[in-house]
């Protein structure tokens, strides 16, 4: 089976869907900022606040790079992995890169409680989410392999979307 690249705004639910395929289908689950916490020894939050946005953009270029051989998977990539497109070209290589959407108030109602958002350190609100996610939607778009809703839906719902977009 090839590897499932799951991208799409923080909120939409990579990280609970990539977990359930992990166990509905034996896939190996690899999160990318997880690699880039591994591979930094410190939070995200830390390497944004002392070492800025760029430096943490060249480090998830460097994990996506070195998942080059994996198969078998279901990667989750960060909000803005995409934003590069040599990221891109890499996940298509080794991937189907599939989009998870959602509203922005769905996206709030999921994050607005997690300190573990540094984009959105300040910024927790419709208005804030709509205009990034706005700024997003193109490069996520055309990135995107398959695009799946989240919104109002169960994991189950959603991975059974994301199969069948998959198979067409």
């Amino acid at each position: 089976m090839k590897n499932i690249a799951l991208i799409g705004f923080m909120g939409t639910g990579k990280s609970t869907v990539s977990r359930y395929l992990k166990h509905a289908f034996g896939m190996e689950e690899i999160d990318v900022d997880e690699r880039i916490v591994e591979a930094e020894g410190r939070p995200i939050t830390e390497i944004f606040a002392n070492y800025g946005e760029p430096y943490f953009r060249d480090c998830e270029s460097q994990a996506i790079v070195k998942l080059g051989n994996c198969r078998n998977a279901v990667i989750s990539c960060g909000g803005g992995a995409v934003i590069r497109k040599e990221n891109v070209e890499n996940l298509k290589k080794i991937s189907t890169i599939v989009l998870l959407t959602a509203e922005p108030q769905t996206i709030l109602e999921r994050v607005k409680d997690s300190d573990e958002r540094p984009i959105l350190n300040g910024n927790m609100n419709v208005e804030f989410i709509e205009g990034l996610m706005a700024k997003r939607r193109r490069i996520y778009e055309e990135a995107a392999d398959v695009i799946v809703a989240t919104d109002g839906k169960t994991v189950e719902e959603i991975v059974k979307d994301l199969m069948e977009k998959i198979e067409e």
